[in-house]
């Protein structure tokens, strides 16, 4: 399952039934786990470690030192889990020692062609980057969240799960999850509803996140004042609750 004109580097450690195309580079500190396909032309350097039942599509780039001036040489990680699909001419940098040094990429998401992920940010499950959306560097993006095509995300934002970025949005801020957001600079415009029902949500759940919505979005309250109402008249919810506290625990301020 190896093709005669791949390089694998000695010291490399593969599954027995990992597949390797004609013309990838794969380097000395990788491990790729059973099941995962390597397709031509691709290249994995670095202290990279991929899960299994991956597919990795042509003229991907994955574990290349980060895009930071300060990089050095660290021994600093890329770290993929499982079962996800990496299209055309990704990308996924490893991390930073300044910045934790690993760049954590989970399972099942897909990354069309084109897509970034840049140094330190960790992507969660079920997402996904369509074609060339980037992240910039300690971005995190949460699970089932989706971002448009040509999406940019400044560094050190976090995009909330069940979102959903519009394709070209600028993001310089956190957008919460279950949120719709677009434009340069990107704010929110309404509930991810159609995903919410898609997943499953409970009708209740929708609701309660409806009213903590309008609070927060629509009613002109200030934000501590909108937080303290949603505590007081709507009834908790597992979602309910981590939609105020991402809110809450929000550096660079929500979109909005």
């Amino acid at each position: 399952m190896i093709h005669p004109a791949a390089i694998i580097q000695p010291g490399a450690r593969l599954a027995d039934n990992v597949s390797v195309g004609a013309y990838a580079v794969i380097g000395e500190h990788v491990v790729i786990g059973s099941g995962t396909t390597v397709a031509s032309h691709v290249v994995i350097e670095g202290w990279t470690e991929i899960g299994c039942d991956n597919r990795i599509f042509q003229f991907s780039s994955i574990g290349a030192a980060p895009q930071d001036l300060k990089y050095a040489g660290q021994e600093t990680y890329l770290k993929v889990g499982d079962r996800n699909l990496i299209r055309e001419f990704t990308t996924l940098n490893r991390g930073t020692a300044e910045g934790g040094g690993v760049t954590r990429v989970g399972n099942d998401n897909l990354f069309m062609a084109y897509s970034h992920v840049a140094h330190d940010c960790v992507v969660h499950d079920h997402a996904i980057l369509a074609n060339g959306a980037t992240l910039a560097g300690h971005v995190e993006v949460e699970s089932a969240a989706i971002l448009g095509g040509l999406a940019a995300v400044h560094q050190f934002c976090r995009i909330g799960c069940q979102s959903m970025i519009s394709g070209g949005a600028m993001v310089t801020q956190d957008i919460p999850p279950y949120t719709v957001a677009q434009g340069d600079r990107a704010r929110t415009v309404g509930l991810n509803l159609i995903g919410l029902k898609r997943r499953g949500f409970p009708e209740e759940t929708i609701l309660g996140i409806k009213k903590a919505y309008r609070l927060i979005f629509r009613s002109g309250l200030r934000l501590e004042e909108a937080l303290l109402k949603i505590s007081e008249d709507i009834q908790p919810t597992s979602e309910l609750e981590h939609f105020v506290s991402f809110i809450k625990e929000s550096t660079r301020g929500i979109a909005r």
